[in-house]
């Protein structure tokens, strides 16, 4: 087992992290930018090191700077969390090359799932169910014109270097294919500095369901069942759940262990979670893999009981699955998480300030994961995330009144907060019933 770990991140994700490693009774590093000084979550690291000025560029993803400390502190491995440089090949190839551990798939793992056409090519490979789409779109418009057709509108575009729902823009008829196309383009180098971008089929209302992974380095890849992520604002994830609501359990057990045993060949190595879309008509398609720690593996432990931060850093640590993992992993009652935002509740842009009120609920029944205390900060420098919320129950239906009441009693003052939209959508009709789909937050806010 390590005996040193730095974690290269903030905020609530460097709270868990700390957590696990304190639990583990690992030596726990943790790295703050000038914005950070002073972040509660620090007092739980055995010793913390300063990276820079407030802006990520200078700090987070300052790789020179993350590789001195790293030698400074002497740490044997490092956690990247979710975010920043958790999926940079690069830095972790850099990570792995200065003889500290990479926590996280090797390498070779995040650039193959990095690259949007080359994961889908990847999947496809492998016998994934993988939906109709392109390559990389070439300048030649007519070429892309043709790709469209083929595929058939609607279409979305899509930066093949990207993540977190930047960059992606729908064309519904060939009359709005090459601006959008140009305008992806644009956003995906501004957003990745790489401004490819390829198409894919545009589904109508899809479920967005993803499969939690854990894999170690002696080939054997295991499944902790789904996710449900359809609550969704610009492709970003709003209200997660487990397991998915309205999908026969047969169904969906069954993909999830199609899903680990095609990784399982493949020869994945780490945490790891497949995303995929179902439509109307009940088939899924591949839509991507993230290599890293999910912001939503918390649904995962409450209802599995498996401590996936712990989980994780022991497959890198060298521990083989079958000591990691029980014998059998069941499904235990519902859980949901809700992200609360310092944004605007109806426009969702980011609303940064000093939080004058943090009172987060005060409940054993409820799971708060934060990086914040009252009197902070929220700087425009980062994800205006300012907790996630997430609750236990043995039903759906008593899992969302446990998560209303929690938001109901979240005070916060200095900022403006998501919570009303998080409340209007639980407490609406679709999600009561389970109608979750991509497009539900527009429906119920409208």
């Amino acid at each position: 087992m390590f005996d040193r770990v730095i974690v290269a991140n903030r905020g609530a994700v460097a709270a868990r992290v700390l957590r696990a490693l304190n639990a583990m009774r690992i030596h726990s590093i943790a790295v703050y930018s000038e914005a950070d000084a002073g972040a509660p979550y620090l007092e739980l690291a055995s010793e913390t090191h300063a990276i820079g000025p407030a802006p990520a560029h200078e700090s987070y993803l300052n790789q020179e700077t993350l590789l001195g400390v790293f030698r400074r502190s002497r740490a044997d491995a490092m956690h990247p969390g979710y975010g920043f440089l958790s999926e940079n090949s690069a830095f972790a190839t850099r990570v792995e090359s200065s003889g500290t551990r990479f926590i996280g798939p090797a390498p070779r793992w995040i650039e193959a799932m990095g690259h949007k056409t080359r994961a889908r090519d990847l999947a496809i490979e492998y016998g994934m169910p993988v939906g109709s789409g392109s390559g990389i779109l070439p300048a030649d418009k007519d070429i892309v014109a043709a790709e469209a057709r083929r595929i058939g509108f609607p279409v979305l575009i899509k930066p093949a270097a990207g993540g977190g729902g930047i960059g992606m823009l729908p064309a519904y008829d060939e009359s709005q294919l090459a601006e959008a196309v140009e305008r992806a383009r644009s956003m995906a180098q501004r957003g990745f500095a790489n401004a490819e971008v390829y198409l894919e089929k545009l589904l109508e209302r899809p479920r967005h369901i993803e499969f939690q992974v854990l894999g170690d380095r002696f080939g054997a890849v295991r499944h902790l069942f789904e996710r449900d992520c359809s609550v969704q604002r610009r492709h970003q994830k709003m209200i997660e759940e487990a397991p998915a609501p309205l999908i026969a359990r047969q169904q969906i057990e069954g993909l999830a262990d199609s899903v680990a045993t095609i990784l399982q060949k493949m020869g994945y190595d780490n945490i790891g979670t497949v995303e995929m879309l179902m439509g109307a008509d009940g088939s899924f398609s591949f839509l991507e893999m993230n290599t890293r720690l999910q912001v939503e593996h918390g649904v995962t432990e409450e209802v599995t009981g498996v401590d996936l931060v712990q989980a994780q850093i022991r497959s890198a640590a060298g521990e083989r699955l079958e000591a990691i993992l029980p014998d059998r992993i069941e499904l235990k009652g519902h859980a949901i998480q809700a992200r609360v935002y310092a944004e605007d509740p109806k426009r969702f842009f980011p609303s940064p300030g000093r939080l004058k009120v943090y009172r987060p609920p005060v409940d054993p029944s409820v799971r708060i994961e934060t990086g914040y205390v009252e009197g902070r900060d929220v700087t425009p420098h980062y994800d205006p995330l300012l907790a996630k919320v997430i609750v236990h129950a043995n039903t759906r239906e008593a899992a969302i009144a446990r998560l209303c009441d929690a938001l109901e009693a979240f005070a916060i003052e200095g900022v403006k907060n998501n919570i009303p939209a998080l409340l209007t959508i639980l407490r609406s009709t679709p999600f009561r019933e389970g109608q979750v789909h991509t497009g539900i937050v527009a429906e119920v806010m409208s």
